[in-house]
């Protein structure tokens, strides 16, 4: 994983369906970048954004899309 210090100059961001519009827990993922996808809290928008490579990502909204980590 890999971070990029000021992602608030990456365009196209968009915030998870799991978010539950209360300003609570929410991530904002870009688009655009060919096997690596951008994450970002978007509480912080001019914070940093950890790149993860996007066959790790995948597994990860896997999980959570089965529930493996719970509620």
């Amino acid at each position: 994983m890999k971070t990029i210090p000021d992602a608030s100059t990456l365009t196209h961001w968009r915030k998870s369906s799991y978010s539950n519009g209360q300003g609570a827990e929410c991530i904002e993922v870009a688009d655009g970048f060919p096997g690596a996808v951008p994450v970002r809290d978007s509480k912080n928008p001019h914070g940093p954004a950890c790149i993860f490579p996007e066959a790790n990502w995948s597994s990860f909204v896997a999980a959570v899309k089965s529930g493996k980590f719970g509620n």
